[in-house]
């Protein structure tokens, strides 16, 4: 469903990924970790067309989308959850989720995607006027992830989910995630430096270093590699 193919990409003078080639394919979890500073987010923003790709081709669906603009993206399908989350803080969480539906004019299939995410996250819909800037970080979080689903992906990205959150409420994260690919079979590609918990959801993971991916396989073999756990794992 999404291809790299030896993507490059960076900011002024500075390459932040350089030759990356990745795959995806229809329905997995895939996740990419590693250290802060590796170029992960840099690869998010790439495929979402916020950061320009300087070569090699991005291709959603067999169609190449490296020079389409961010919106053209989202209506493609491409659905991106940002790290820190930026939600819209003097906005409501309904008027949130509509921000995220704002490209679409199927107004039963909103309202219909509404009570969705209403149903992943019911804290949501009992704090549906309050605003966006008042909810803890868990659940500004859960407002971010139900406002990237309000544009009805093909594929999400999520840019460290587990940032700044308790360990219950990563749980959780981690959990409506692997809910929403299976129930909706959402492609999702993840990055995390929370590996343990990236690895134990996804179908496969790649390893990046220092604007490389220098490491790819399935989740549960990259887990049990003594490489990886001495460098992410922490054993």
């Amino acid at each position: 469903m999404l291809r790299l193919e030896n993507v490059q990409a960076g900011y002024g003078n500075i390459l932040a990924i350089k030759d990356v080639s990745l795959e995806i394919a229809k329905g997995e979890i895939v996740t990419l970790i590693g250290a802060n500073g590796a170029g992960k987010s840099t690869i998010l923003m790439t495929i979402s067309g916020i950061v320009g790709c300087r070569s090699g081709r991005i291709l959603l669906n067999g169609k190449q989308i490296q020079k389409n603009t961010p919106d053209e993206i989202v209506k493609m399908g491409v659905s991106q959850v940002p790290e820190g989350r930026h939600i819209f803080p003097m906005l409501t969480v309904k008027e949130n989720l509509d921000m995220g539906a704002f490209l679409r004019r199927d107004n039963t299939g909103i309202k219909e995607d509404i009570d969705y995410v209403f149903s992943l996250f019911p804290i949501l819909k009992e704090r549906r006027h309050q605003d966006g800037g008042t909810l803890s970080g868990g659940e500004q979080q859960m407002l971010a992830m139900s406002r990237a689903l309000m544009a009805r992906p093909k594929v999400m990205l999520l840019d460290e989910p587990s940032m700044g959150l308790a360990p219950l409420i990563i749980k959780q994260i981690f959990r409506i995630i692997k809910k929403i690919n299976s129930e909706s079979e959402t492609t999702i590609f993840l990055v995390e430096q929370n590996a343990n918990q990236a690895l134990q959801i996804a179908d496969r993971g790649y390893v990046m270093e220092n604007g490389v991916i220098n490491l790819t396989g399935p989740a549960d073999s990259l887990l049990s590699n003594p490489e990886i756990q001495k460098a992410y794992l922490g054993i």
